[in-house]
């Protein structure tokens, strides 16, 4: 027969960590539980690391799942820390049985990733994929977004990761492991979460070595976990981090983000040919800042039309059609939503460029990912160590 303390320990054990998201039993959280005759529930439980950020929401969740089991009247919460072999038992069991950190994105991943890349900058790009990331979430599918656009990061203020005083949240570390912050269902990394200080108003001046390091880092210390869907926000153009991204990932799938005028067209396809180079596959193009449709039933088009069209066109080859996979119309909205860190497609789903932006993620869901199971080689290069300080 199920006593009461079996029953609180089965809530409390559900409860779920809101950075890990596992249960606190999954990942051995949970100690001694209790119930006195007064039907007080003791509960005792230890976290991970000493500061840990979510520890109020950790003791509040457990504190109400043991409150919430009939014939417990009040509940008592001891929280503490594990010690190094605890923790070092949790890393390797979160791991999994690949051990290897180099291992994270190899060729049995069941992870589909898909770099999304400019060949210019200011073509909406790191929108784009912010709002993709968030659709992708919304369609069941469990998303990482790495924001590699090291010297110009805006990954955390369009997905709501800053605070009111500018600051951004600083990732947890469990020994060598970086746990992302979660955002509307994303697990998010970037640069600015590391800088000294950790506010959008830093630069970042770093050459080649320390950009390859970077990007090293993020794909094999941080852990995003079983997700379906790793999405990288790529910096404009085929510098350094393309190539190490090629390198690193020569069968990620390629998104090329453009905007309708010649100009930008003529150069986005560069950025589509040198992820050819390196063996990547062009998923597609996206056009964005299309024609806007005003209230009067008119059409602006502020940046001309045909642009993404022209893109996927001298993409394609005599083996591979490169698709226009979407036209996502100049939105007020979409810019609005971004500053203010809650993506379009969440904020304001009935705009234009939400719509567009939603149809966009169901096709990208749709398309079959080349060789799924066997599409990245594994990564190369020595260990690392810490995120690079600037």
């Amino acid at each position: 027969m199920t006593s009461l303390s079996d029953e609180v320990r089965a809530a409390v054990g559900a409860v779920v960590d809101p950075e890990l998201r596992r249960s606190i039993d999954d990942m051995d959280m949970v100690r001694e539980v209790t119930v006195d005759d007064a039907g007080t529930a003791h509960v005792s439980i230890v976290l991970t690391v000493v500061g840990c950020p979510m520890a109020q929401k950790i003791e509040t969740d457990v504190a109400t799942a043991a409150a919430s089991v009939a014939g417990v009247n009040a509940v008592e919460v001891t929280v503490g820390t594990m010690d190094p072999a605890e923790r070092s038992a949790l890393v390797e069991r979160l791991r999994g049985a690949r051990g290897q950190r180099d291992g994270r994105f190899g060729r049995r991943s069941r992870t589909r990733v898909i770099a999304v890349t400019s060949g210019k900058g200011g073509v909406g790009k790191s929108t784009l994929t912010a709002n993709l990331a968030v659709a992708l979430a919304s369609l069941g599918r469990k998303v990482g977004l790495a924001d590699l656009d090291v010297h110009g990061f805006s990954i955390p203020g369009l997905m709501g990761l800053v605070n009111a005083d500018g600051t951004m949240p600083n990732p947890t570390k469990i020994d060598d492991m970086i746990l992302p912050p979660v955002a509307h269902d994303v697990k998010t990394i970037s640069i600015g979460m590391f800088l000294r200080g950790g506010t959008e108003g830093q630069a970042v001046a770093w050459r080649g070595p320390l950009l390859h390091r970077t990007v090293q880092q993020f794909l094999n210390d941080v852990h995003f976990d079983d997700i379906d869907v790793l999405l990288l926000d790529m910096p404009p153009g085929t510098g350094d981090i393309a190539l190490t991204v090629g390198q690193l990932l020569p069968q990620a799938d390629v998104l090329v983000v453009t905007t309708p005028q010649p100009a930008a067209a003529e150069v986005a396809v560069r950025s589509g040919l040198v992820a050819r180079q390196t063996g990547q596959h062009v998923l597609g193009v996206i056009e964005n800042m299309a024609a806007m449709p005003l209230p009067d039933g008119t059409v602006l088009d502020l940046f001309g039309s045909g642009g993404g069209q022209a893109v996927a066109d001298a993409l394609s080859t005599d083996d591979e059609q490169v698709p226009l996979l979407g036209s996502i119309p100049l939105s007020p909205v979409l810019r609005q939503d971004g500053d203010a860190g809650t993506p379009a497609v969440l904020a304001n789903p009935e705009d234009a460029a939400s719509r567009a932006l939603t149809a966009l993620a169901q096709r990208i869901d749709e398309l079959a990912p080349r060789r799924r199971g066997a599409q990245n080689i594994g990564h190369t290069g020595d260990p690392v160590g810490a995120v690079p300080q600037v």
